[in-house]
């Protein structure tokens, strides 16, 4: 796999879960306990082979430049090759922010072109998955296409006037493509992951910026699939996925990963999913704390009643506090006597002594980072 390289594109969708991306990107949305949203796609990259990454960054990246560092946790730190960081710059035709991926991959040609690499992942961060690189390269190569495209079949992917959808024939061609539809009409999801040669990305990019059009999927792929330019493939992602595009969609992921056999299909323990590294000591329980489902990071301690829930790494909960249906965040605080129930605490959030915040079961309540409430 020495051929494939990766590159990450952080996106433009910080607005779309609230409190959660006020100073973060979307790739550094913290998940499961321990886990950013980029450590997904970034650690099926490593476990493919692939040792040359770059990250297209775009706003409020303070937070996600801090959690990758040097890519040391990913063995992405060598001379050469490994984690590569793209931010944007000001230069005479660039504002300093990105119109688009197109746009964002022609500010960064001088990376790709002296990338050795024959071949190039390219994914965004917003949905949750756990795919197999190399397998999707080899199909790549088998069918002789020019892109292929990674979909899914699964339904909960779906969204009313949102999302990118394909329709493939029996050789597994792709016969057509809709952005954003109101009501898509086409039965695969496309997860916005593609791979093709990185010669071929280089021309695409160039000439579609010059005619002026920066949307990957609504200007190159479509074009491309509807003149009958580009031999445009698919290749199927059986295992779960989630669509991480609203407060709603981020937690209803997090809850179904607390499910035992939902968590052993989608974490591969020949595929680890990798991420930085935070020395504390275990967690501690309290006498008279009581615990039940819920998944416990190191560095927490927990005095009172914590069920259903996910703590991150150091949080506290207080003697006479309950937790109910809620993920808390590093560092969080649920004081003396206080009460959440399908709450989002942000990093340090702090819940005051007897205060109950109690959210309804489908909205759950946002308390943004740093807050005391």
């Amino acid at each position: 796999m020495k051929s494939m390289m990766g590159i990450i594109y952080t996106g433009e969708r910080d607005n779309q879960l609230r409190e959660l991306t006020t100073n973060r990107a979307v790739a550094a949305v913290p998940i499961y306990g321990r886990y950013r949203l980029i450590d997904f796609p970034l650690s099926a990259m490593v476990s493919s082979g692939i040792r040359n990454v770059g990250v297209i960054l775009q706003r409020n990246y303070n937070s996600l430049m801090d959690h990758l560092g040097s890519g040391r946790e990913w063995d992405l730190h060598g001379k050469r090759n490994g984690l590569v960081m793209l931010p944007p710059f000001m230069t005479r035709d660039n504002v300093g922010v990105y119109s688009g991926f197109l746009d964002a991959v022609r500010s960064n040609l001088h990376y790709l072109r002296r990338s050795k690499e024959r071949y190039v992942i390219v994914t965004d961060t917003h949905i949750l998955y756990s795919a197999k690189y190399d397998e999707m390269l080899s199909a790549h190569i088998e069918k002789g296409a020019d892109i292929t495209l990674l979909y899914t079949r699964d339904g909960n992917m779906r969204r009313n006037g949102a999302g990118r959808y394909i329709e493939v024939d029996e050789s597994g061609r792709v016969t057509g493509l809709e952005v954003d539809p109101t009501i898509s009409r086409m039965p695969y999801t496309y997860m916005e992951c593609m791979c093709v040669r990185r010669e071929l990305l280089i021309d695409l990019v160039d000439r579609a910026v010059s005619r002026g059009q920066y949307h990957l999927t609504r200007d190159l792929l479509m074009n491309g699939i509807y003149e009958g330019t580009l031999r445009v493939y698919g290749f199927e992602y059986t295992g779960k996925a989630w669509f991480i595009d609203s407060v709603q969609a981020y937690f209803e992921a997090s809850m179904e990963l607390m499910d035992v056999e939902t968590r052993r299909n989608f974490f591969d323990a020949d595929r680890p999913v990798l991420t930085k590294l935070r020395d504390e000591m275990p967690s501690r329980y309290v006498s008279g704390a009581n615990v039940k489902n819920c998944l416990v990071a190191d560095g927490c301690v927990i005095e009172g009643t914590v069920e259903n829930s996910i703590l991150f790494r150091g949080v506290r909960i207080e003697k006479g506090a309950v937790v109910k249906n809620s993920i808390i965040m590093q560092d969080g605080c649920v004081q003396k006597d206080a009460e959440i129930d399908h709450c989002i605490l942000d990093k340090q959030a702090i819940i005051r002594e007897d205060t109950r915040l109690i959210g309804p079961r489908n909205y759950p309540i946002v308390v943004a980072k740093d807050l005391i409430v």
